[in-house]
């Protein structure tokens, strides 16, 4: 038992060792620096992604089968692990950076939150869940059902819970009538599997990462947005109201521009803004929602619209003063 114990202590120091040698040759030779921790990065992600599926299937197996509470939390912890890995490699492995949080002081990693957030890269949602590792629940998000075929990742998601979304095309529905608001009451099921347990449920409510074609093509009143959507969000608001702690706003910034999948682990991103906050919604068109008054009544799909309409106009200035922030207070490294 205490040769495991030493035998730990011994890797986590090799680990801390080699991360700590990258940093350093981020900064020596900066073009060699990206390309190791690029590389690095990708090993540690797909090893410990093949590493763990094996484990996630017999745990999310068992769960399907039996409903086991313990393997439940197994296939959580299983998937705390995978982040909190890519975690420990953007703390220990990527050059210093000027990345500022504010996140409120209470959140807590037992709570029950919806998250809406814009949307510009893949890289947001492994920001948000650097973000919410230790701080809040397990991030999930709305996904297509057909997903589940995918190996590996698939069936993550469907162990974990994630909410998955059959559509179907407006001529399914004329063949099939039965068909129509059905994909919403698969996904308002979907969404009663995390009543019970903590969760922090993401909602990109653009519906799409933003461009600026994308921008242009939408006329979009916003300077950094597309225009939002509200369906998502009354979604999961009518199936989990009851029993969440509150709805968190984030907005994510890049002042260096948009980045990809690589920059992050190639250390390209230097700069970072990330914003977190309550929002409240009315009481009146809480409970609106809460009786169904998004699908059928058209005064409160109205009243949502322009509720998410002000939240999105708050969110375009903040983006505004945020850039502003990092331009006006850079910060200094130390040499």
């Amino acid at each position: 038992m205490m040769n495991n114990y030493i035998d730990k202590l011994d890797r986590k120091g090799m680990s801390m060792r080699l991360t700590s040698t990258i940093q350093k040759m981020h900064k020596r030779s900066p073009k060699l620096g990206k390309a190791v921790s690029l590389a690095t990065a990708t090993g540690v992600i797909a090893a410990n992604s093949f590493g763990g599926s094996i484990p996630l299937w017999l745990m999310g197996l068992g769960k399907t089968l039996t409903g086991a509470p313990i393997a439940d939390k197994a296939v959580i912890k299983i998937a705390t692990y995978w982040i909190s890995s890519n975690s420990a490699l953007i703390d220990n492995m990527l050059p210093r950076k000027d990345w500022r949080i504010n996140l409120p002081a209470d959140v807590h990693i037992n709570g029950k939150y919806l998250l809406v957030s814009n949307h510009q890269s893949w890289v947001d949602t492994s920001i948000v869940q650097y973000i919410g590792e230790k701080r809040l629940p397990l991030t999930r998000f709305f996904t297509k059902f057909e997903l589940i075929y995918i190996p590996i990742v698939g069936q993550a998601f469907y162990f974990l819970d994630f909410p998955m979304m059959r559509r179907y095309s407006k001529e399914a529905v004329a063949k099939n009538p039965a068909l129509k608001g059905k994909d919403i009451e698969e996904a308002k099921r979907a969404c009663a599997l995390l009543k019970n347990k903590p969760f922090t449920l993401l909602n990109y409510l653009e519906g799409t990462r933003f461009t600026k074609i994308k921008h242009a093509q939408q006329q979009s009143p916003y300077t950094h947005l597309l225009k939002p959507r509200a369906g998502g969000l009354s979604l999961a608001i009518n199936a989990l109201g009851a029993d969440m702690d509150g709805i968190l706003d984030m907005t994510i910034v890049y002042p260096d521009g948009v980045p990809t999948y690589s920059d992050l682990w190639k250390g390209n991103i230097k700069r970072l803004g990330v914003d977190v906050r309550h929002i409240k919604i009315p009481d009146a068109l809480f409970a609106g929602i809460q009786n169904g008054g998004y699908e059928n009544d058209d005064s409160v799909k109205a009243q949502m619209f322009a509720w998410v309409e002000q939240i999105w106009r708050e969110k375009d200035q903040l983006i505004t003063d945020m850039l502003a922030e990092f331009e006006t207070n850079p910060k200094t490294e130390k040499t």
